[in-house]
C-alpha cells in the first residue's frame, strides 16, 4: 500500500502525542520541529553551545522511534546531580553531541536515527540559534519562547529576531506533501513559528495538499483564551497567505465536569466549543469523533483515533 505523505508543523507535547499514533498507520511522515524554545536545559545548552533548541526535538524523536516507551525512559531521564549535568535530559546531551559530531542538526538527527528506527523524517525548521519574540496586546514586547509562555499579558504577534534560514529539506517535505497537518499544541510558539518564515508560507501557496488543523481541545492561558474552535482556524488563516485551512479536527467527546472545573480553577483552561455554523463558513470539512483520552486527570488526544480519522479523510 503507497504511503500517504504528510507533513507535520508544530513542536512540544501536541505534536509528539499526534505523532505517536501516525506512525502506526501507512503515512510517510515529515515532522516539522519548531526549534525557538529557550527554558530549563534548553536555554541552558543553547548558550553554552550556541545551538538550535533540542527539547521539542527530542519529544518527537520518542514519538517516532519503534521502541517508543523504552527510549522516552532513557531519553527523558534528567540528571539529578550538584553538576553542570543537573536536570540535563540524556535525549538533550545526545543531541547536542551528535550535532558537535556532524557539524549541524540534521545529519545529528540522522545520525541518531540508525539507533532509534524512526518511523518518519524529523526536520528542524532552521539550523540557525532563533529567538522568538512576542508583542503583546498592550504593545510591549517580550523577548524568548520561555518569557512569553510565562507572561500573563495577551499575545497579539510572534516573530524572530533575526530572519532564520529555513531548512531546505522543510521546504521538500511540504513541496512533496499529500496534506499539510497542523498539530494541536501552543498556536503562538509551536504553529505559528513554522508559517511566520516567507519560504515556509510560499511553499505551502504552491502546494496542492490538503492543509488539516488537529484543535486543542482546551483553551490556553494568554494565547487562546475564550476561544472557539472557529477563533483558531482563523488565526491561523491569517498566516497561511492565499491558501487557507481546509478541514479541521474536533473533540465531540463528552469530559467529566470535575475535570473541566479543574482546568479551569487551577490552569485558567477552557473547554473548545465547536461552534459548527461559524466553521463551515470559513470553508473548513469538519472531522469529529470523541477523541477525550484522560490520563491522571490529564485530558489528551486519543492520537491513534485522530490517526485513523485523518487517513479515512485523505483517501476519501
Amino acid at each position: 500500500m503507497k504511503k500517504t505523505k504528510i507533513a507535520v508543523l508544530g513542536g512540544g507535547t501536541g505534536m509528539s502525542i499526534l505523532l505517536s499514533g501516525l506512525k502506526k498507520l501507512p503515512f510517510d511522515i515529515s515532522a516539522v520541529v519548531t526549534v525557538s524554545d529557550d527554558g530549563r536545559s534548553t536555554g541552558r545548552l543553547r548558550e553554552e553551545f550556541n545551538i538550535l533548541a533540542v527539547g521539542d526535538i527530542r519529544k518527537v524523536l520518542i514519538s517516532l522511534s519503534e521502541e517508543e516507551d523504552d527510549v522516552k525512559k532513557l531519553l527523558d531521564y534528567r540528571f539529578k546531580t550538584s553538576s553542570d549535568l543537573n536536570g540535563h535530559p540524556v535525549g538533550n546531551l545526545l543531541l547536542t553531541g551528535a550535532k558537535e559530531i556532524t557539524g549541524n542538526m540534521s545529519d545529528g538527527i540522522e545520525l541518531l536515527n540508525s539507533i532509534l528506527k524512526l518511523r518518519g523524517k524529523v526536520l528542524p525548521l532552521t539550523e540557525d540559534n532563533v529567538i522568538l519574540m512576542g508583542k503583546m496586546d498592550d504593545g510591549y514586547v517580550v523577548e524568548g519562547e520561555h518569557n512569553i509562555t510565562e507572561d500573563h499579558r495577551v499575545i497579539n504577534s510572534v516573530f524572530y529576531k533575526e530572519k532564520p534560514i529555513v531548512n531546505p529539506a522543510v521546504l521538500k517535505a511540504i513541496s512533496e506533501s499529500d496534506a499539510i497537518i497542523l498539530s494541536m499544541g501552543s498556536l503562538f510558539t509551536s504553529i505559528i513559528p513554522n508559517l511566520i518564515c516567507d519560504e515556509v508560507r510560499e511553499e505551502i501557496e504552491k502546494s496542492n495538499a490538503k492543509i488539516i488543523y488537529v484543535c486543542n481541545i482546551m483553551t490556553q492561558p494568554g494565547e487562546t483564551d475564550d476561544f472557539l474552535v472557529s477563533h483558531h482556524i482563523k488565526l491561523l488563516n491569517s498566516y497561511l497567505g492565499k491558501r487557507k485551512v481546509d478541514a479541521v479536527v474536533v473533540n465531540n467527546g463528552v469530559i467529566s465536569p470535575d475535570i473541566i472545573e479543574n482546568y479551569s480553577t487551577s490552569e485558567e483552561k477552557d473547554l473548545v466549543e465547536v461552534d459548527y455554523d461559524k466553521i463551515k463558513k470559513l470553508g473548513a470539512d469538519i472531522i469529529e469523533d470523541n477523541y477525550v483520552l484522560i490520563e491522571n486527570n490529564i485530558i489528551r488526544h486519543n492520537a491513534l483515533k485522530v490517526s485513523v480519522n485523518l487517513l479515512s479523510y485523505l483517501m476519501n
